[in-house]
Protein backbone atom coordinates (compact mmCIF):
# COMPACT_ATOMS: atom_id res chain seq x y z
CA UNK A 1 0.00 0.00 0.00
CA UNK A 2 1.31 3.43 -0.99
CA UNK A 3 1.19 6.37 1.41
CA UNK A 4 -0.13 9.68 0.12
CA UNK A 5 -0.54 12.83 2.17
CA UNK A 6 -3.85 14.24 0.92
CA UNK A 7 -7.45 13.09 1.19
CA UNK A 8 -9.29 11.92 -1.90
CA UNK A 9 -12.07 14.00 -3.45
CA UNK A 10 -14.38 13.93 -6.46
CA UNK A 11 -15.10 16.20 -9.42
CA UNK A 12 -18.68 17.48 -9.31
CA UNK A 13 -19.00 16.86 -13.08
CA UNK A 14 -19.46 13.17 -12.22
CA UNK A 15 -22.89 14.24 -10.90
CA UNK A 16 -23.80 16.64 -13.73
CA UNK A 17 -27.21 15.02 -14.16
CA UNK A 18 -28.14 16.43 -10.74
CA UNK A 19 -28.21 20.23 -10.64
CA UNK A 20 -29.20 20.63 -6.96
CA UNK A 21 -26.18 20.88 -4.66
CA UNK A 22 -28.05 19.21 -1.80
CA UNK A 23 -28.40 16.13 -4.00
CA UNK A 24 -24.75 16.32 -5.07
CA UNK A 25 -23.71 16.42 -1.42
CA UNK A 26 -25.86 13.35 -0.73
CA UNK A 27 -24.21 11.47 -3.60
CA UNK A 28 -20.69 12.49 -2.56
CA UNK A 29 -21.35 11.06 0.88
CA UNK A 30 -22.79 7.88 -0.62
CA UNK A 31 -19.38 7.46 -2.26
CA UNK A 32 -17.79 7.85 1.22
CA UNK A 33 -16.01 11.07 0.28
CA UNK A 34 -16.00 14.54 1.82
CA UNK A 35 -14.01 16.67 -0.63
CA UNK A 36 -15.08 18.10 -3.98
CA UNK A 37 -13.87 20.11 -6.94
CA UNK A 38 -16.87 22.17 -8.06
CA UNK A 39 -17.51 22.86 -11.73
CA UNK A 40 -19.77 25.38 -13.42
CA UNK A 41 -22.61 22.86 -13.69
CA UNK A 42 -23.25 23.27 -9.98
CA UNK A 43 -22.53 26.94 -9.32
CA UNK A 44 -22.80 30.14 -11.33
CA UNK A 45 -19.58 31.91 -10.42
CA UNK A 46 -20.94 35.21 -11.72
CA UNK A 47 -23.86 35.14 -9.26
CA UNK A 48 -22.67 36.23 -5.81
CA UNK A 49 -25.83 35.14 -4.01
CA UNK A 50 -25.77 31.69 -5.63
CA UNK A 51 -22.08 31.34 -4.78
CA UNK A 52 -22.65 32.24 -1.14
CA UNK A 53 -25.54 29.80 -0.88
CA UNK A 54 -23.56 26.94 -2.44
CA UNK A 55 -20.55 27.55 -0.21
CA UNK A 56 -22.76 27.51 2.88
CA UNK A 57 -24.45 24.28 1.79
CA UNK A 58 -21.15 22.47 1.39
CA UNK A 59 -19.72 23.95 4.57
CA UNK A 60 -22.76 22.93 6.63
CA UNK A 61 -22.61 19.41 5.19
CA UNK A 62 -18.94 18.88 6.03
CA UNK A 63 -17.93 18.53 2.38
CA UNK A 64 -14.85 20.64 1.66
CA UNK A 65 -14.57 22.56 -1.61
CA UNK A 66 -10.87 22.02 -2.39
CA UNK A 67 -10.89 23.39 -5.92
CA UNK A 68 -13.07 24.72 -8.72
CA UNK A 69 -12.79 24.06 -12.42
CA UNK A 70 -12.07 23.58 -15.12
CA UNK A 71 -12.23 27.38 -15.55
CA UNK A 72 -11.43 28.97 -18.90
CA UNK A 73 -8.94 31.85 -18.63
CA UNK A 74 -9.03 34.27 -21.59
CA UNK A 75 -7.68 37.54 -20.18
CA UNK A 76 -11.14 38.72 -19.08
CA UNK A 77 -10.14 40.14 -15.69
CA UNK A 78 -13.65 41.12 -14.55
CA UNK A 79 -15.14 37.70 -15.32
CA UNK A 80 -12.18 35.73 -14.04
CA UNK A 81 -11.95 37.71 -10.80
CA UNK A 82 -15.27 36.10 -9.82
CA UNK A 83 -13.64 32.66 -9.89
CA UNK A 84 -10.96 33.83 -7.47
CA UNK A 85 -13.46 35.54 -5.21
CA UNK A 86 -15.38 32.26 -4.98
CA UNK A 87 -12.22 30.36 -4.04
CA UNK A 88 -11.40 32.84 -1.30
CA UNK A 89 -14.91 32.64 0.17
CA UNK A 90 -14.94 28.84 -0.04
CA UNK A 91 -11.43 28.38 1.33
CA UNK A 92 -10.38 26.58 -1.86
CA UNK A 93 -6.66 26.90 -2.50
CA UNK A 94 -6.69 25.46 -6.03
CA UNK A 95 -8.33 26.09 -9.38
CA UNK A 96 -8.02 23.86 -12.44
CA UNK A 97 -7.80 26.01 -15.55
CA UNK A 98 -7.53 26.05 -19.31
CA UNK A 99 -6.01 28.97 -21.21
CA UNK A 100 -7.40 30.42 -24.43
CA UNK A 101 -4.63 30.17 -27.01
CA UNK A 102 -5.55 33.37 -28.81
CA UNK A 103 -5.08 35.40 -25.60
CA UNK A 104 -1.57 34.09 -24.81
CA UNK A 105 0.58 35.47 -23.21
CA UNK A 106 -1.64 38.22 -21.77
CA UNK A 107 -3.93 35.65 -20.14
CA UNK A 108 -0.93 34.26 -18.24
CA UNK A 109 -0.15 37.64 -16.73
CA UNK A 110 -3.76 38.31 -15.70
CA UNK A 111 -4.00 34.83 -14.17
CA UNK A 112 -0.74 35.24 -12.26
CA UNK A 113 -1.79 38.62 -10.87
CA UNK A 114 -5.14 37.31 -9.68
CA UNK A 115 -3.56 34.16 -8.27
CA UNK A 116 -1.11 36.26 -6.27
CA UNK A 117 -3.82 38.63 -5.07
CA UNK A 118 -6.12 35.84 -3.85
CA UNK A 119 -3.43 33.28 -2.95
CA UNK A 120 -4.85 30.62 -5.27
CA UNK A 121 -2.81 27.95 -7.05
CA UNK A 122 -3.68 27.46 -10.72
CA UNK A 123 -3.43 24.01 -12.28
CA UNK A 124 -3.58 23.59 -16.07
CA UNK A 125 -5.88 20.77 -17.15
CA UNK A 126 -4.40 18.73 -20.04
CA UNK A 127 -7.65 18.11 -21.89
CA UNK A 128 -6.76 15.48 -24.48
CA UNK A 129 -5.18 15.16 -27.87
CA UNK A 130 -7.53 17.62 -29.56
CA UNK A 131 -6.70 20.39 -27.10
CA UNK A 132 -3.60 22.56 -27.39
CA UNK A 133 -2.70 21.96 -23.73
CA UNK A 134 -2.85 18.18 -24.08
CA UNK A 135 0.82 17.84 -25.07
CA UNK A 136 3.69 17.51 -22.61
CA UNK A 137 5.91 19.55 -24.89
CA UNK A 138 3.42 22.42 -25.00
CA UNK A 139 2.97 22.25 -21.23
CA UNK A 140 6.74 22.42 -20.75
CA UNK A 141 6.81 25.52 -22.94
CA UNK A 142 3.98 27.13 -20.95
CA UNK A 143 5.73 26.45 -17.67
CA UNK A 144 8.87 28.17 -18.96
CA UNK A 145 6.72 31.22 -19.68
CA UNK A 146 4.84 31.38 -16.38
CA UNK A 147 5.46 31.71 -12.67
CA UNK A 148 5.16 28.88 -10.16
CA UNK A 149 1.59 30.02 -9.48
CA UNK A 150 0.69 28.15 -12.67
CA UNK A 151 1.33 24.43 -12.60
CA UNK A 152 -0.41 21.22 -13.72
CA UNK A 153 -3.65 19.42 -12.98
CA UNK A 154 -2.76 16.04 -14.46
CA UNK A 155 -5.84 14.38 -15.89
CA UNK A 156 -4.68 10.81 -16.29
CA UNK A 157 -7.32 9.71 -18.81
CA UNK A 158 -6.91 12.73 -21.07
CA UNK A 159 -3.17 12.14 -20.95
CA UNK A 160 -3.88 8.66 -22.35
CA UNK A 161 -6.09 10.24 -25.02
CA UNK A 162 -3.12 12.40 -26.06
CA UNK A 163 -0.87 9.37 -26.40
CA UNK A 164 0.98 10.48 -23.27
CA UNK A 165 2.05 8.36 -20.30
CA UNK A 166 0.34 9.84 -17.22
CA UNK A 167 2.93 8.25 -14.92
CA UNK A 168 5.71 9.75 -17.01
CA UNK A 169 3.97 13.13 -16.86
CA UNK A 170 3.73 12.93 -13.07
CA UNK A 171 7.47 12.28 -12.93
CA UNK A 172 8.39 14.92 -15.52
CA UNK A 173 6.28 17.68 -14.00
CA UNK A 174 6.65 16.70 -10.37
CA UNK A 175 7.80 20.16 -9.35
CA UNK A 176 4.83 21.71 -11.19
CA UNK A 177 2.14 19.27 -10.04
CA UNK A 178 -0.68 20.96 -8.13
CA UNK A 179 -3.51 18.52 -8.81
CA UNK A 180 -4.49 15.13 -10.24
CA UNK A 181 -7.76 14.06 -11.83
CA UNK A 182 -7.71 10.30 -11.34
CA UNK A 183 -9.61 9.03 -14.37
CA UNK A 184 -9.31 6.02 -16.68
CA UNK A 185 -10.18 5.31 -20.31
CA UNK A 186 -10.41 2.40 -22.69
CA UNK A 187 -10.59 3.06 -26.43
CA UNK A 188 -12.42 1.51 -29.33
CA UNK A 189 -10.86 0.92 -32.78
CA UNK A 190 -11.63 4.52 -33.76
CA UNK A 191 -9.82 5.79 -30.63
CA UNK A 192 -13.12 6.90 -29.08
CA UNK A 193 -12.65 6.91 -25.29
CA UNK A 194 -14.92 5.29 -22.72
CA UNK A 195 -14.76 5.95 -18.98
CA UNK A 196 -14.12 2.91 -16.80
CA UNK A 197 -13.45 2.32 -13.11
CA UNK A 198 -9.96 3.61 -12.42
CA UNK A 199 -7.32 0.92 -12.65
CA UNK A 200 -9.41 -1.34 -14.90
CA UNK A 201 -8.51 0.38 -18.17
CA UNK A 202 -5.19 1.78 -19.36
CA UNK A 203 -4.20 3.58 -16.16
CA UNK A 204 -1.61 1.89 -13.93
CA UNK A 205 -2.85 3.18 -10.57
CA UNK A 206 -0.06 1.73 -8.47
CA UNK A 207 2.62 3.21 -10.72
CA UNK A 208 0.82 6.57 -10.63
CA UNK A 209 0.79 6.62 -6.84
CA UNK A 210 4.44 5.58 -6.72
CA UNK A 211 5.28 8.52 -8.99
CA UNK A 212 3.21 10.91 -6.87
CA UNK A 213 5.07 9.78 -3.78
CA UNK A 214 8.41 10.06 -5.55
CA UNK A 215 7.79 13.72 -6.41
CA UNK A 216 6.42 14.44 -2.89
CA UNK A 217 2.99 15.35 -4.25
CA UNK A 218 1.15 17.57 -1.78
CA UNK A 219 -1.69 18.99 -3.88
CA UNK A 220 -5.28 17.90 -4.36
CA UNK A 221 -6.52 14.70 -6.00
CA UNK A 222 -10.05 14.04 -7.21
CA UNK A 223 -11.74 11.15 -8.93
CA UNK A 224 -13.50 11.79 -12.20
CA UNK A 225 -15.85 9.33 -13.88
CA UNK A 226 -18.14 10.54 -16.66
CA UNK A 227 -20.04 7.35 -17.42
CA UNK A 228 -23.45 6.25 -16.10
CA UNK A 229 -24.65 9.85 -16.04
CA UNK A 230 -28.00 9.16 -14.35
CA UNK A 231 -26.58 6.72 -11.77
CA UNK A 232 -22.84 7.32 -11.26
CA UNK A 233 -22.57 6.34 -7.59
CA UNK A 234 -21.94 2.58 -8.06
CA UNK A 235 -19.03 3.15 -10.45
CA UNK A 236 -17.62 6.11 -8.49
CA UNK A 237 -17.76 3.98 -5.33
CA UNK A 238 -15.80 1.27 -7.14
CA UNK A 239 -13.25 3.94 -8.14
CA UNK A 240 -12.93 4.95 -4.48
CA UNK A 241 -12.39 1.32 -3.47
CA UNK A 242 -9.82 0.83 -6.23
CA UNK A 243 -7.82 3.87 -5.12
CA UNK A 244 -7.97 2.92 -1.45
CA UNK A 245 -6.82 -0.61 -2.23
CA UNK A 246 -3.61 0.73 -3.75
CA UNK A 247 -2.97 3.70 -1.46
CA UNK A 248 -3.47 4.96 2.09
CA UNK A 249 -6.29 7.29 1.07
Amino acid sequence: MIALSKELGVQSYCFRHFKDNAKVIELVKECELDRIELCGVHVDFADDAACDAAIQQYRDSGVDIVSIGVQGIANDEAKERKYFEFCKKAGAKYMSVSFSLDTVPDCYRTAEELADEFDVKLAIHNHGGRHWLGSSEVLAHVFKSTSARIRLCLDTAWALDSGEDPVGMANRFGDRLYGVHIKDFIFDRARKPEDVVVGTGNLNLEALFEAMNKVDFSGYAVLEYEGDVENPVPAVSKCVASVRTKSCW
